[in-house]
Order: structure tokens, then C-alpha cells, then sequence
């Protein structure tokens, strides 16, 4: 592979180009109008400005995007995450054009990008799941019967769905047929496909997941589990890996059914299989992401290994270089994905120029990040500015350096996460490790902030800081444009 194109932007970009470049591979940049000065652009070897700001006439274009690739002789195009990444017919069009794609085949995209195909695609292979139905549900009546039979509550999820959208917890027979049309309709306006299925609803879950690594010859292996349950509108923001609750035995149990999950569509490449944990220690297949998540950072921070050159080592059609054996988990990695949001209200956007930015170093601290100092923040993509990665011999020690780091991180300008990164990591219950995906509705509100803070002056001070701030300047958050990204991962 002579050249990679990296058909993403910010953060995720740079990441894949500094591996190339490790790699003494060339790399191009795409990049909108509103990126023109994105560090992105600037570190990769040739650019090119793919349209306007909208996603859709910009990095959505994947035609565009191969033609450019043809252009420049780019042999390799990574897809980052988002985007175009987990496309099933722009994965075939590029292969079509004799480019190489730094990902799965276009059919494990295709199986794995609907929920229920996925199911189907697993069940063989005794994978646990969550009891409920495999094919789609679109009468009312059937679905009552269905949900009568699951037993209250029930979980209406959209097919094609993702990031929380067509997704209605029905507690009540009553509730059902009102929540049921509204998860069609979401699914439908959301992806154009209105197929929902109904499962029994987990409540207080764990989402854990299992990074897989596949190579063109039949070797797959797992790379332990992350645990994700801290989210805001089921969007992640804090991750970690390993998690505190997993047994050797459980861990071990997991990562062989994510292998499994894996062969099960031929998979190749770099991917992750998602579960739910209940507070009795079961497990439930859940989805899998054909594509590096966001937060794979902590995965290499235990591990050692460079995800992003594995993958561009497995499309190059060259065979894993360790076994499961070979694995071991060293240390503990704690990431906090810093957004453009306001922590104190409601994880609203927060658009506006960083006029001081500057990130905090030191060893075992890394930060991932798209922006420097000076630039705005769009309001056409994703909110996420960076991802700050801590590393310790322990858990206690990865979060006492991410508490370190956050007072470190200087933004000003806009609101972030940084606030509520630190308020989770001083919580007892996350401390402790008891805590669930509704941690967020449980324990973070402004009252136990302020409550917190009598005896916390740091959470204190950024409250009061925030609230001056609020009173001094009138926040206009700008109209977001209809096709935008924003908040949608």
C-alpha cells in the first residue's frame, strides 16, 4: 500500500495519517470548506477540498472521494469512524475501482448494519441474547401479543438504528401502541427504513464491548473488553478499559463469543461486538460496529498494540503476528471524550471560536484531538473537539491522572464535557464501579454538583464559573443545518 486516502476529518484523521506516516506511507486529505485550516489538512502529505461545509455535499460523497483516489493513484482508503465508514455500497464501489478498503467486506457491513440480520447472522452459534423477536414487527396488535408474552417492560428498537434513535422503553400495555408508531416513524425519518423489532427491556445494564481483530487468513482473536456505560442520551463520554466488574471467567467467556460474533459474517479487520451485562452477571449480544470505534484508544493503552496499523497490516492481506496466547491485559486506560457541550445544561451544543486551547501533557496522558487554538467549532459535524486518554498501572491511578489532566485542559470560548468529566471521575459510585448506563439520570444534576462542591472546591469553582459566565453573555446557539451531524453518533 503506497498511498492511504482517509476519507474523514478531525480527530480521527490526524490519528490514522500519524500511523501512516509511522508507517512511511503517504496520505490525503479530504476536507470541506469549513476545515480548510483543520490541523488534519495541514499534517497529511496532499489535500483536497472535497465541497461546502454540509456533510452531505463534503464527506458524505463517496463517489466524489473515489474519484479523487483515482486521481491521486491512492491505493488505500481508510474510512475512519462515521461518515462513509459502515456504508456497505461505497465499500463495494471502492473495491469496484480497484482500491483497497482498510476495513471489513462490503457483506459483513451490510449483515452487521441491521440489527435483526444480525441476529439472524449469531443465533446459530448460541450467542446470548436478549429474548425478544428476530424478524420485524409492523402490526400493533402483533406486537402487543409479542410484548404481553416478553413480559413489561419492553425495549422497540429500529432495525437500522443507532445512537438511541428509534428507541422506545414501554412500561405499560397501554403506553404501546403510542410508542410503537413513534419508533416507526423516528426510524423511518432517521434511516429510511421503519423495520423495528421488540426485546425485553434490561434494566440498570452495563454496555460492555469486545474489540475484535481479524486478518484474511482465519485468524481472529479478541483484545479484552471496554466498558462504556457512562453516556449522556445513549452517547458515550466516558470509557475504560478493562471493566472493574468482569471475572477472568466472564472476560474470557465474552471475548470468545465477540470471536464468534466475528466468524459468523466472515469478518476481516478491526471491529467491535457490543453487549449488555445485568446486575446478575449476564451477558447479551447486542450489535456489532464494522468499523475502529472512538474510543479504541484505551484498548491500545492495555495492550500495546497500534489498532490503526493492524488494520492497514490486515488489508495489505499479511497475517496477525500474535495469537490469543500471545494477549494479556497490562494496566488500566480511562478516556474521556471532550464535546463541545454544556455540561450544566443539558449537554446543549456550544459553538463558538476556541480562543485559548491548550492541552495538558505528561507521561501516560494522550490526547487525540482536531482543533488548535483560534479555530471555531461547526456546527455541521459531530460536537466531539478531542478525546483525552489517561494510562495507569491501575484503575485508581488512571483516574487520579485523568483528574490531573481535565485541571490541566485549557478551553475557553465554548462549554465542554471537561466538567463532567471530573465530576464522574470524583463520584463514589463510579469509583466503586457500581454504576450502569443510567448513571448519567441517577447521579449528575446541578443540584448534586452544588452539593458535591461544599466539599469539592474544584467541581465548585467550574459551576460558578459557568453560572458568571451565563449571566454575562446570552448564549446563541446558531441553527443547525438539516442534514448536520451534530449529536448523532
Amino acid at each position: 500500500m503506497k498511498k492511504i486516502l482517509v476519507a474523514n476529518r478531525g480527530e480521527i484523521a490526524l490519528r490514522v495519517m500519524k500511523t501512516a506516516r509511522k508507517m512511511g506511507i503517504p496520505t490525503v486529505a479530504i476536507y470541506s470548506e469549513a476545515d480548510r485550516n483543520a490541523p488534519h489538512v495541514k499534517f497529511a502529505d496532499e489535500a483536497v477540498c472535497i465541497g461546502p461545509p454540509p456533510s452531505n455535499q463534503s464527506y458524505l460523497l463517496g463517489d466524489k472521494i473515489i474519484e479523487i483516489s483515482k486521481q491521486l493513484n491512492v491505493d488505500g482508503i481508510h474510512p475512519g469512524y462515521g461518515f462513509l465508514s459502515e456504508n456497505a455500497e461505497f465499500v463495494e464501489k471502492v473495491t469496484a475501482a480497484g482500491i483497497t478498503f482498510i476495513g471489513p467486506e462490503p457483506e459483513s457491513v451490510r449483515v452487521m448494519g441491521s440489527k435483526l440480520a444480525a441476529k439472524e447472522a449469531v443465533k446459530k452459534f448460541d450467542i446470548p441474547m436478549v429474548p425478544g423477536t428476530d424478524t420485524a414487527i409492523t402490526d400493533v396488535k402483533e406486537a402487543k401479543n409479542i410484548a404481553e408474552g416478553i413480559g413489561f417492560p419492553v425495549l422497540i428498537k429500529a432495525s437500522a438504528g443507532g445512537g438511541g434513535k428509534g428507541m422506545r422503553v414501554v412500561n405499560h400495555l397501554d403506553e404501546l401502541e403510542e410508542q410503537f408508531e413513534r419508533a416507526v416513524s423516528e426510524a423511518v425519518s432517521s434511516f429510511g427504513d421503519g423495520s423495528v423489532f421488540i426485546e425485553k427491556f434490561v434494566q440498570n445494564p452495563r454496555h460492555i464491548e469486545i474489540q475484535i481483530l481479524a486478518d484474511q487468513h482465519g485468524n481472529t482473536v479478541h483484545l479484552f473488553e471496554r466498558e462504556c456505560s457512562i453516556q449522556r442520551r445513549h452517547q458515550k463520554v466516558v470509557e475504560e478499559a478493562p471493566s472493574v466488574v468482569l471475572t477472568p471467567e466472564i472476560r474470557k467467556s465474552m471475548g470468545e463469543c465477540g470471536v464468534m460474533v466475528a466468524k459468523a459474517v466472515d469478518y476481516v479487520g478491526a471491529g467491535t461486538v457490543e453487549f449488555l451485562l445485568d446486575d446478575q452477571m449476564n451477558y447479551y449480544f447486542l450489535e456489532m460496529n464494522t468499523r475502529l470505534q472512538v474510543e479504541h484508544p484505551v484498548t491500545e493503552m492495555i495492550t500495546g498494540l497500534d489498532l490503526v496499523e493492524q488494520q492497514i497490516k490486515v488489508a495489505r492481506g499479511e497475517r496477525l503476528a500474535f495469537s490469543q496466547e500471545d494477549l494479556s491485559i497490562t494496566g488500566h486506560a480511562m478516556e474521556l471524550r471532550v464535546y463541545a457541550e454544556d455540561s450544566f445544561d443539558n449537554f446543549m451544543p456550544s459553538t463558538g471560536n476556541l480562543e485559548t486551547y491548550q492541552i495538558p501533557v505528561g507521561e501516560n496522558i494522550r490526547v487525540d484531538d482536531g482543533f488548535v487554538e483560534g479555530m471555531d467549532i461547526p456546527v455541521y459535524y459531530d460536537p466531539m473537539i478531542a478525546k483525552l486518554i489517561t494510562y495507569g498501572k491501575n484503575r485508581s491511578e488512571a483516574i487520579r491522572l485523568m483528574k490531573e489532566a481535565i485541571n490541566q485542559y485549557k478551553i475557553k470560548g465554548i462549554e465542554t464535557t471537561l466538567p463532567f468529566g471530573l465530576f464522574v471521575m470524583k463520584n463514589e459510585h463510579f469509583i466503586s464501579g457500581k454504576f450502569d448506563t443510567h448513571f448519567v439520570k441517577k447521579y449528575y444534576s446541578k443540584e448534586n454538583i452544588q452539593k458535591d462542591g461544599e466539599s469539592d472546591a474544584e467541581i465548585a469553582a467550574l459551576l460558578a464559573l459557568h453560572i458568571h459566565q451565563k449571566n454575562n453573555n446570552i448564549l446563541s446557539v446558531p441553527q443547525i443545518a438539516a442534514d448536520s451531524n451534530w449529536n448523532k453518533r
